[in-house]
């Protein structure tokens, strides 16, 4: 079924679209082997569960998950494994289990064990669900038996927000999409024949603010996901953009220009829809990101000559700059661990993701360029997404903070604008 709503022209739909399709572009570590045993399933409790945790595993880059035919033996309890047929394979461990219908769903029932020293990781019985969430499942599994082997949180039962451009001049038409951490069951939350940018996820992964236009004029809006439900924040004369979410949702962080020509920073109440200026001036101050505190908000401004990043309490006050490598810094986004920032440097003509410590040090660079914008983090803080453009257009990216592992989620159309969720609360 499928949801509509206009507001000025801007059609807010609940629709599917095409998926993603991720390539693992490269890095600079091996792969750790793993095997992932398909569950027992008994009747009528069919869905390949294992087969979505592996390629959830895999397209970390951190793992190479055996080929199902090479595996000598297919146990589905711990006393059924052969821990002998995984070492001569080279396999140091392996995920099984099972999966029988329950409550009117399918419960799943999976263990991680360590093939070398003989004995149980993990054990869970994951609550049951219907056969069309089994895929969440599936992730959620994923995250406990990466975070396991890794000791970071996993981040594949997240979800991905996106830009999608398709045609040229009058014809080039925009979607808001979202889609889940492995480009699959992409949605379409919003259609419009004027742009699209910037969506921004509420803390609480319920909302999603994001830029509209009508007629040449912007605006905020926030969609409630559940519902469809579209609010327009602002649509104050000139510039409306780059929304930001505080971390209690209770505030947005935007860039308005307010008829004037330079954009300056606001906080919204997201309730009363009462507004504070925190900048002033002739600069251009945007691209605004709360801390994960709450207290000090990163942005963008060129007040120095050129774009540079630079941080302000969220109750207004002195601007500090913080960049100073390269020509120029952009789109600051704090890690969720608020000890990490990303940008966007631009230096001998590149456009490359760094990171860099909120105190001030120095950046280091993490992608190749010479493009690439707009980064977002993984809720886990220890993978970033980013837009990449190329010849061929532009594609989503991703890449570890240490640069090491890099992926590709290619799109028939041109996608900008990535915004990773948080974790479900």
């Amino acid at each position: 079924m499928k949801k509509y709503w206009c507001l000025l022209g801007l059609f807010v739909v609940v629709t599917a679209h095409a998926d993603l399709n991720i390539t693992i572009s490269g890095g600079q570590v091996a792969p750790q082997p793993i095997a992932v045993v398909p569950f027992q399933t008994a009747p009528g409790a069919e869905f390949d569960v294992a087969q979505i945790v592996q390629d959830d595993l895999a397209s970390s880059g951190l793992f190479k998950p055996l080929d199902r035919k090479d595996m000598l033996e297919k146990p589905s309890q711990p006393g059924q494994v052969n821990y002998r047929n995984w070492q001569v394979l080279g396999i140091n461990d392996i995920a099984i289990g099972q999966q029988r219908p329950a409550n009117g769903g399918v419960a799943v029932r999976f263990y991680l064990l360590d093939t070398m020293r003989q004995q149980q990781l993990l054990g869970y019985d994951m609550p049951a669900a219907p056969k069309d969430q089994l895929r969440y499942v599936a992730h959620r599994i994923a995250d406990l038996i990466y975070e396991k082997l890794t000791g970071t949180p996993g981040y594949f039962d997240t979800q991905i927000a996106y830009i999608e451009g398709h045609g040229l001049g009058d014809k080039r038409k925009f979607k808001l999409i979202i889609c889940d951490s492995d480009g699959r069951y992409p949605r379409v939350i919003a259609a419009s024949g004027e742009p699209l940018m910037s969506p921004a996820w509420s803390p609480d992964r319920k909302k999603l603010a994001f830029v509209g236009y009508h007629r040449g004029r912007s605006a905020i809006f926030v969609d409630t996901l559940a519902t469809g439900q579209l609010h327009k924040m602002t649509d104050a004369p000139g510039i409306n953009g780059a929304p930001a979410w505080s971390p209690d949702g209770r505030l947005l962080a935007v860039a308005l220009s307010a008829g004037r020509g330079n954009t300056n920073l606001y906080v919204i109440n997201t309730a009363t829809g009462q507004r504070h200026q925190l900048t002033s001036g002739t600069a251009i101050n945007t691209e605004p990101d709360f801390s994960p505190d709450g207290r000090t908000i990163a942005f963008t401004s060129d007040r120095g000559g050129t774009p540079q990043v630079y941080t302000i309490p969220v109750g207004g006050g002195a601007a500090t700059r913080i960049t100073f490598q390269g020509k120029q810094n952009l789109r600051p986004r704090y890690a969720p661990d608020g000890k990490t920032l990303a940008v966007v440097n631009q230096d001998g003509g590149q456009y490359r993701i760094g990171v860099m410590p909120v105190s001030g040090g120095p950046l280091r660079i993490i992608t190749d360029g010479p493009l690439d914008e707009g980064p977002s983090f993984a809720p886990n803080g220890n993978v970033l997404i980013y837009e990449k453009r190329t010849s061929n257009g532009t594609d989503l990216a991703t890449v570890t903070i240490d640069g090491r592992v890099n992926r590709v989620l290619r799109s028939s159309s041109d996608v900008q604008d990535p915004a990773w969720s948080p974790y479900i609360q």
